[in-house]
């Protein structure tokens, strides 16, 4: 009698504090969902239009384009008004009487070789076409991480309604073997081994409060939004079928990849200013026309062409040739090593969501079901004593595990879809 009582007073019910962690784990995670789900393409819009690094990139691009007509005009003309004095220095000193004396303005053009205003022009207008690419591929950046964010925050609030679930299963467990505890049909290792359980649930789901709250502040960061805003819970993630073939990622990435786009738009400028460059051997000349007043004299008229003679070429011109040809062969190679490292991320995320989409099923039609019948049964022999507590306790963990594995990829499989929609620009998530 005196061992039962002792039974009673050790092993009656769970910590007061434990009690409490799991009392207000699940009331946080209630109030949290009062509020309707959010949709994500209100906040894919909201990023759209407020997102710092893409109203950055966009900016870039604008002054980019400004550039082409700036290069490929021609340069300031230069006008240069003065006078030619006699015997005095002051103007008009002399005019008329002397020859070397007169009043006039001269007017110079600086023109260069024929071609090399064009190539500027297409160089400049290559940097802007590339600048173009890199603020579509900010803007496939952005969304993809607001996109990335959104799903991890979703399987935080789906993997913390598992956990909520497998409480209430657990602290049922614990008041049976705590009943059959009483009676001396359990051991005291078996009410350890469930309040143990209980505590590790509790550890994870606060590891998944603060999963919540780092994406929350993420997609705050990208919203641009008041630093500690709150947004709604995320919409449930479902499973859908993947029908894309890898052969056509492939080419949408060659056709659509704004990252492989602006590389090529950089190799091409690469070209285009080796050509430049080797214009530089070709010689500049400058327009120069004069008219001067000699007073009562007949009106002098002046006009020269001036040229700008490479003489230095074998130090400078040809140094710079080498330069762009060096240049031109460095993008080439990035633009090689860019393209086969999207070939094997596409690669990569495919095979994992073709894997993640078969383990979700095979977890959800088939293991998950058997395990929770398994656990079902388990349960009810353990109440009616016809099995021993590990047989309970094993099915629990392996429900707990499967159903946690099911969301992870679940998880994997929409984040995966979003990288190869950054890399491809195509919609794979409907």
């Amino acid at each position: 009698m005196g061992t039962h009582r002792q039974r009673n007073g050790r092993t009656s019910a769970l910590p007061l504090l434990q009690r409490w962690v799991i009392t207000t784990t699940i009331l946080a995670v209630a109030m949290r969902a009062q509020t309707g789900p959010q949709a994500l393409q209100d906040l894919l819009s909201e990023a759209l239009n407020n997102n710092p690094e893409i109203l950055a990139a966009q900016k870039r691009y604008e002054a980019a384009r400004q550039r082409p007509a700036q290069v490929s005009s021609l340069p300031d003309p230069i006008i240069s008004p003065g006078y030619t004095g006699s015997g005095r220095p002051l103007p008009g000193a002399g005019l008329g009487l002397y020859p070397t004396s007169n009043i006039g303005v001269m007017i110079s053009q600086e023109i260069p070789f024929p071609g090399k205003r064009r190539l500027a022009g297409d160089v400049a207008l290559r940097e802007a076409e590339a600048q173009w690419q890199e603020y579509a591929r900010v803007q496939l950046n952005v969304v993809s991480r607001v996109k990335q964010a959104y799903y991890r925050r979703a399987y935080a609030f789906a993997t913390a309604g598992v956990l909520e679930k497998n409480l209430r299963l657990l602290q049922k467990l614990l008041r049976v073997t705590e009943a059959r505890y009483e009676v001396g049909k359990a051991a005291q290792q078996d009410v350890f081994k469930t309040q143990t359980q209980i505590s590790i649930l509790v550890a994870r789901r606060m590891q998944l409060e603060r999963e919540e709250r780092v994406r929350e502040a993420e997609i705050v960061s990208l919203l641009n939004r008041i630093s500690g805003s709150t947004l709604p819970r995320p919409t449930e993630l479902h499973l859908f079928p993947m029908t894309i073939k890898l052969e056509d990622l492939y080419a949408a990435a060659r056709e659509n990849s704004p990252l492989l786009k602006g590389q090529e738009k950089m190799v091409q400028r690469a070209e285009l200013a080796l050509n430049l460059a080797r214009k530089q051997y070709y010689p500049d000349f400058t327009l120069n026309g004069g008219y001067y007043n000699m007073g009562g004299m007949p009106p002098m008229y002046m006009f020269r062409v001036d040229f700008k003679i490479p003489l230095y070429f074998f130090r400078k011109q040809r140094a710079e040739v080498t330069d762009h040809a060096q240049t031109l062969s460095q993008f080439r190679r990035e633009f090689e090593a860019t393209d086969q490292a999207v070939h094997y991320r596409i690669q990569d995320d495919y095979f994992m969501a073709q894997t993640s989409e078969q383990l979700v099923r095979l977890y959800g039609q088939t293991v998950m079901p058997q395990a929770s019948l398994a656990l079902e049964s388990a349960l009810i022999s353990y109440e009616r004593g016809l099995v021993d507590f590990l047989t309970v306790f094993t099915n629990y963990v392996t429900v707990v595990e499967y159903e946690m594995n099911y969301y992870e990829e679940l998880e994997n499989y929409y984040l995966a879809l979003t990288r190869l929609e950054e890399m491809t620009a195509l919609q794979l998530i409907p």
